[in-house]
């Protein structure tokens, strides 16, 4: 069945794409994901050393709420939460009562709803804000840096799609399910069938590291509407993760290949997001040899690199960024080109 998503002239003014990975839509969705047993060669290492750590707690506050099938409530993903992780937080704690009683009201038509959660007050809320809290410092801050990779590699097409064929090569290149014909977005393979319409509010697009298989959108009509929809994955993003730290634990230095001025410089254009090309500009060295450049900073923790259409785009590491960040005195600073 097809959501279909109605646009005005105004609706593709102010449609856009979200500027970084959304906190509280990457914690639902990769709830989601905790739950299931399919994904496993993308997210099965992620899955079980989250499982492993995950406290009695915040099993049983957020499981409850978040079915990895069917409907979630949408006060757990709040627009504010675009603004990162602590404004987020904010919106969910101001949940009004009536939107509460609404949201549980649907959940409870599709499952069993525990007791604690048929009539949420404030006292629950501030449970609820705490669980997610402490489950995203578990199951996604470690892991931040593999997310917003993903993600702003997904931008990097999207700013290329609108580039070459405006507004029909963002919309029509999102997902396979979903299908451009104006004025109508339409999202096929979704449990329900309505009608979306924007009403002048525009469209935001948020791509989703956790998001695995169909886009989501809210279910109220009355929020700002929005359409989240899964990135590519780049294969073993969790195991890079753990050699990271397994580096950085043993005392041995990732970045013994950075002994260059070059590559130093290639470091600090990494830090703002590049492609290959962009690099070998930056540097004005030749393609090949900022390919090489990438692979040695690559291999050692400091950056990823996704392909996002044609091209390749690197960003910074968790060590990248940490050694970036421990900077040398000005006299000894890295060279830019």
């Amino acid at each position: 069945m097809p959501i279909r998503i109605h646009f005005g002239a105004d609706d593709l003014a102010r449609t856009q794409v979200a500027s970084a990975p959304d906190p509280l839509w990457e914690t639902l969705l990769s709830l989601h994901l905790l739950q299931e047993r399919e994904g496993k060669t993308v997210f099965g290492r992620w899955r079980e050393r989250t499982r492993s750590r995950l406290p009695v707690s915040v099993r049983n506050l957020l499981f409850p709420l978040a079915p990895p099938r069917g409907y979630s409530p949408d006060f757990l993903t709040p627009a504010e939460s675009a603004d990162g992780l602590e404004a987020g937080l904010e919106a969910l704690l101001s949940t009004p009562r009536e939107r509460l009683r609404t949201d549980m009201r649907r959940l409870a038509a599709s499952r069993h709803v525990p007791v604690w959660a048929r009539d949420v007050g404030p006292r629950g809320l501030e449970r609820l804000a705490d669980a997610v809290s402490s489950y995203h410092e578990l199951a996604l801050a470690p892991y931040q840096s593999q997310i917003r990779g993903h993600v702003e590699a997904d931008r990097a097409e999207r700013a290329q799609r609108v580039l070459n064929g405006g507004v029909q090569g963002l919309l029509d290149g999102l997902h396979p399910n979903l299908s451009w014909q104006p004025p109508v977005l339409e999202l096929r393979g979704t449990r329900v069938n309505r009608d979306m319409c924007l009403h002048g509010r525009g469209l935001r697009l948020v791509p989703s590291f956790f998001c695995r298989r169909n886009p989501v959108t809210l279910r109220d009509p009355a929020l700002q509407p929005v359409l989240v929809y899964p990135v590519q994955h780049q294969p073993g993003w969790a195991d890079a993760h753990t050699e990271g730290r397994r580096q950085t634990e043993s005392g041995q230095s990732p970045c013994a290949a950075l002994l260059g001025r070059t590559r130093a410089a290639a470091l600090e254009v990494v830090a703002s997001g590049c492609t290959t090309s962009e690099l070998a500009r930056r540097l004005n060295v030749s393609p090949a040899t900022a390919t090489h450049h990438t692979a040695v900073l690559r291999d050692a923790g400091l950056i990823t690199s996704h392909r996002a259409g044609g091209n390749v785009r690197h960003t910074l590491g968790t060590l990248g960024s940490a050694l970036l960040q421990s900077a040398a005195p000005a006299d000894e600073a890295l060279p830019t080109a």
